[in-house]
């Protein structure tokens, strides 16, 4: 019961860390260096990445209409929406450099730069840039206010950005994704959505890896396992539902910048208890 209720605290933690700009990673670190899960080291580290299902689900149930490409006629016959089949062509150009790196390099990655030192330092640059970025175009009008107007090239240069993400824990795929489109003068709304969209393959794809490596290794979940796993992607749906409609109502009438103050000050936290604890 003990394990299911932490389940239940990182589901929270996820949700919420997942889809604001503050990095989901750095905070199951900080959670779990305080409250650690009683299951198998391997168990672990895929619970880490398949939590985010349940938060992928929130995305897929708030905008379905905006990204299920087959619609019905009034006789019941199904036809093709061209406009969301572009959308997919582009989420999809957006996730192929990540990607890439995803499948050649995921075991190094986690080995090198899953740590205190990384993340905290991926905090504090990215919050020192949204700072930067948001005071810098403070009164300028966005030149993209739709997702429809995002062309492939700004589409390619925002995975460019999802792909540091890939590369440095801390840094917040979210985080980085609205950086990179907000450089590109697409509105924060937009910038938003758009991200939203990204997780879908992004995080089905590292979520199918992680299961795919651990059945290879001739690993099999126990049932608490299972329960802990459902348990904390149920958490983190509900609490995502909930954080994304925040999420888009806030931006609407605000800037990034509280949370660029925000991952500086918790990136400063980290570093300062990395080096007490050694």
């Amino acid at each position: 019961m003990l394990e299911i209720l932490k389940a239940i605290l990182f589901g929270i933690v996820e949700g919420i860390t997942e889809w604001l700009p503050i990095s989901s990673t750095g905070h199951m670190i900080i959670l779990d260096e305080f409250i650690k899960l009683n299951v198998r080291e391997d168990f672990w580290s895929l619970f880490l990445v398949v939590i985010q299902l349940g938060a992928i689900l929130a995305v897929v149930i708030l905008y379905w209409n905006n990204i299920f490409p087959v619609n019905l006629t009034k006789k019941g016959e199904p036809f093709w929406k061209k406009d969301i089949l572009l959308l997919w062509v582009k989420i999809l150009i957006a996730c192929v450099p990540a990607a890439v790196v995803g499948l050649l390099f995921d075991d190094l990655l986690d080995k090198y730069l899953y740590n205190f030192p990384c993340v905290a330092t991926a905090l504090i640059v990215f919050g020192i840039l949204f700072i930067v970025i948001e005071t810098k175009k403070k009164g300028q009008a966005a030149a993209v206010n739709s997702v429809a107007e995002l062309s492939y090239k700004t589409v390619l240069f925002i995975g460019v950005f999802q792909l540091i993400a890939a590369i440095f824990p801390g840094t917040s795929r979210s985080g980085a994704t609205i950086v990179g489109a907000l450089l590109l003068s697409v509105s924060r709304v937009v910038a938003a959505e758009f991200t939203f969209y990204l997780a879908i393959p992004v995080m089905c794809g590292a979520s199918l890896l992680k299961l795919m490596k651990f059945m290879m290794e001739g690993l099999a979940f126990t049932s608490a396992e299972i329960i802990i796993l459902v348990t904390g992607c149920i958490s983190a749906f509900i609490v995502s539902v909930l954080v994304i409609k925040l999420l888009m109502s806030y931006i609407k009438k605000h800037d990034f910048i509280p949370f660029g103050v925000y991952r500086i000050v918790l990136g400063a936290v980290l570093l300062i208890y990395f080096f007490v604890k050694l």
